[in-house]
């Protein structure tokens, strides 16, 4: 007599269940370790952007006799607000054109949203910090401080500069900083408020608009760049005050 074929069984429901319970573990287990891998990723971009950046802005402080971005007597244009920079210190980047999206050494490619804390789009907007013309294409932002608004340009040719109650080194000369390695010069734009594009807080909302500790790359004014926590007290603005002590910047040059 022939032996009976054995006819294989279908998977019960529990056996299937099991089957898809340990690949949905491996895929979370495989996943995680690639999206930490693109942030690192990303974060080391936005550091060497920075880092150019910051190089940059000294040769061309160097240019002008060491004269600050924010010095009204300077003998080029001084630095307008927080990204105007960008439009004096392109050729010292290796970018000759006028300033646009594609200029890849000013965005950030974490910087995919930003806030808008007083225009017209109020709280979250999903678009890329460094789209928007009146940011002057860049993710970055200079450390203006009490110069940030538009200036006045008086009948003798001479700039008043607009003024807000910010911290920043606007009108100092580089030499004259006293902690250059804790003073920060230019850093990533959500670094003001304080939020992080690495590290966002969601839900997205305006209410998480601020945080404590939020991680954001800075640009010092002894030109190394860091990747570091910001200090938010829970109403103004990060640069509104100098953080404790066992923070590793500040904003004055004091």
């Amino acid at each position: 007599m022939k032996p009976r074929a054995t006819v294989p069984t279908a998977f019960t429901l529990i056996e299937l269940l099991v089957v898809i319970a340990v690949m949905a573990i491996l895929i979370f287990l495989l996943a995680t370790p690639i999206a930490d891998s693109k942030q690192k990723s990303r974060a080391t971009v936005c550091i060497n952007n920075l880092k150019q950046i910051t190089l940059g802005i000294h040769l061309y402080l160097e240019d002008q006799l060491n004269n600050s971005p924010g010095n009204t007597n300077a003998a080029r244009s001084p630095f307008l607000n927080w990204t105007e920079y960008r439009k004096l210190v392109g050729d010292y980047v290796g970018v000759k054109t006028a300033p646009s999206p594609n200029d890849r050494v000013f965005a950030c490619p974490s910087d995919a949203f930003f806030y808008d804390m007083s225009g017209s789009r109020r709280g979250f907007v999903h678009e890329p910090f460094h789209n928007q013309t009146n940011q002057v294409f860049s993710s970055y932002a200079y450390n203006a401080g009490m110069v940030t608004t538009r200036p006045t340009t008086n009948s003798d040719g001479t700039i008043t500069p607009g003024t807000t109650n910010f911290y920043g080194i606007a009108g100092m000369r580089l030499e004259s900083i006293a902690h250059p390695a804790r003073t920060v010069l230019i850093a990533e734009a959500p670094a003001y408020a304080p939020y992080s594009w690495h590290q966002p807080k969601k839900p997205f909302s305006e209410q998480n608009s601020k945080f404590n500790d939020s991680k954001n790359v800075v640009g010092f004014a002894d030109g190394h760049v860091s990747y570091i926590k910001m200090y938010y007290e829970g109403k103004n603005f990060a640069w509104a005050s100098n953080p404790p002590a066992k923070y590793e910047y500040q904003w004055t040059g004091d």
